[in-house]
């Protein structure tokens, strides 16, 4: 089974349990933005979480199998049209240049893991319109001299 065949799967499963990816995440016992993205096809889930995502949704051994493969992490590298995605692409644009310089004086010369990260992303209600509230958490990685 391909990533793309699983990501159906298990996206229409998922509508039809009516279950958001948070409900999902607390049956499995996983991150909600890690297991999403892994059903997306940009992560691997460890046996055991493939294995119950595939019992609460009522999916066969071929989905577990194919979320515990290890994913090919490309993207499309046009300007996303999605507005949702255009932002993050957009903040990246306008900010990018501002968050190296902050990391290197924080950190000196190096990177932010994404291999090491976290993500949460929560709901912030607030009366002049709520705010989506998102904290990437990535080990800092230097760069080293050889």
């Amino acid at each position: 089974m391909k990533k793309i065949e699983m990501t159906e799967e298990i996206v229409l499963a998922k509508k039809t349990a009516n279950m958001s990816w948070e409900e999902l995440a607390k049956k499995v016992s996983i991150s909600p933005v890690f297991l999403t993205s892994a059903c997306l096809g940009m992560n691997s889930l460890k046996k055991e979480a493939a294995q119950k995502l595939c019992e609460v949704l009522g999916l066969d051994s071929e989905v577990a199998v194919a979320l515990q493969e290890y994913p090919n992490k490309t993207w499309d590298f046009t300007i996303p049209q999605d507005p949702v995605v255009y932002r993050f692409y957009e903040v990246v644009g306008v900010y990018g240049e501002t968050i190296k310089e902050i990391i290197g004086e924080k950190f000196g010369d190096g990177i932010m893991s994404a291999i090491d990260f976290s993500m949460d992303i929560q709901k912030e209600e607030n009366p002049a319109g709520d705010r989506v509230v998102i904290t990437m958490n990535g080990k800092f990685l230097q760069y080293k001299a050889w």
